[in-house]
């Protein structure tokens, strides 16, 4: 596996400083070098789809951007020191992480999910994987004895969202990390919402970690791109081969994007879980207000394990009025709260999982897990809380 070595040998990195950085500063720094012929603070965009060789067998680490491309080396090389992984491996999107992560699997596997993903997770379990042999089966992942039920002889992997999308239900790593290491069972966690700032799935014991880097990790509402992370050398062979055969690989210029996001990822984060908790406790006291999910209030069923295995809460939360009518006339009301799909951008934005995210998931279904016709969600954004607030108010107000 050629490319590999290629890969690591374009960029310098000082592994003991990495290690002992703080986060923020690790989010600034680790791999990011001045570039080496101009000076750059910033790391360059490599426009470039092959590499010249000196002669045959002798490169200077690169030869085709899809097996590798010097920017995406040290976004991905970045990821990994966040996580507190060995290798970290960059995806057009995070769908295209998903996909390469799931072509690991072969006909006749079983894998277990939980029950509230993103719609895109679960529309290729159910509509394509299905397809190729691949049994997804999904359960309430919140409590451990429904993954011990679920493994059947040919389970292979464990794949869990926490928080979920759109329910926010949080299920116990550590304890998912140990069913898996006793049944010799891949671990893989989504960590979109909580980002490396807010949980580290590796130091609990989970093998992999993703992320739909679009979110959190960029920031702005302006890319697209998908992260893995993992320790295990054999595991990553093979992801890195993946990558490069099925080739949905990020961008030169989207990595630089992820790179400048993640510089600001801890302020944002603090700014994104404040607002967040003043929201939630608003909308909490809202007698139009059915119901709120958000892990940072003390009602929420799992309360106690986010505030264990997560630093804060962050700026997730949904809430159920009751019924669609109900929701399309909140929704139609907001002004400052935009009205679209995606999340995690400074901006607030604001949804309904059920007619947008999760319409690929049948109805019934959606109603047993929560994603009811009622059901909004919204990524709390970075601005003058006061100004969210007043924004839900006027729109609570036409309900």
């Amino acid at each position: 596996m050629t490319h590999r070595r290629h890969q690591r040998a374009s960029v310098s990195i000082c592994a003991t400083k990495d290690t002992h950085m703080g986060f923020s500063t690790k989010a600034i720094h680790a791999a990011i070098e001045p570039d080496p012929t101009t000076g750059s603070i910033m790391t360059p965009i490599h426009l470039t789809s092959t590499y010249v060789q000196e002669e045959l067998g002798k490169n200077k680490g690169y030869e085709y951007a899809r097996v590798s491309n010097p920017t995406r080396t040290v976004l991905e090389r970045q990821i990994a020191a966040l996580e507190g992984g060995k290798e970290g491996l960059a995806f057009g999107s995070g769908m295209a992480a998903i996909t390469t992560l799931f072509a690991t699997l072969k006909s006749g596997d079983h894998v277990i999910l939980s029950r509230n993903v993103y719609g895109g997770t679960y529309r290729l379990g159910k509509l394509v994987l299905s397809n190729f042999g691949i049994d997804c089966q999904f359960v309430d992942t919140t409590d451990l004895d429904n993954i011990r039920k679920a493994i059947k002889p040919k389970t292979a992997m464990v794949f869990v969202e926490t928080p979920t999308n759109p329910t926010m239900e949080i299920t116990d790593l550590s304890g998912v990390a140990k069913i898996c290491k006793q049944k010799k069972l891949l671990s893989v966690v989504d960590n979109t919402f909580a980002t490396p700032y807010l949980q580290n799935p590796l130091s609990l014991g989970i093998d992999l970690v993703l992320h739909s880097a679009t979110k959190y990790l960029n920031g702005h509402s302006d890319m697209l791109g998908g992260l893995i992370v993992a320790n295990d050398p054999k595991v990553i062979e093979q992801l890195r081969f993946l990558q490069k055969s099925l080739g949905g690989i990020m961008s030169p210029f989207e990595a630089w994007m992820c790179l400048r996001g993640i510089k600001t990822l801890s302020v944002r984060m603090d700014r994104h879980n404040r607002n967040a908790i003043q929201v939630a406790s608003f909308l909490s006291k809202n007698t139009k207000v059915k119901k709120v999910n958000f892990p940072g209030l003390v009602s929420h069923p799992q309360h106690r394990l986010a505030k264990k295995q997560m630093k804060e809460f962050g700026g997730m939360i949904s809430f159920d009025l009751g019924s669609l009518d109900k929701a399309k006339a909140f929704l139609k009301r907001v002004k400052l709260c935009a009205l679209a799909e995606s999340l995690g951008g400074v901006e607030t934005l604001i949804s309904h999982p059920a007619t947008m995210t999760h319409a690929s998931i049948p109805r019934e279904e959606r109603n047993r897990i929560g994603v009811t016709d009622g059901l909004v969600r919204i990524s709390v954004g970075i601005e003058d809380v006061e100004d969210i607030l007043d924004d839900l108010r006027n729109a609570l107000r036409g309900i």
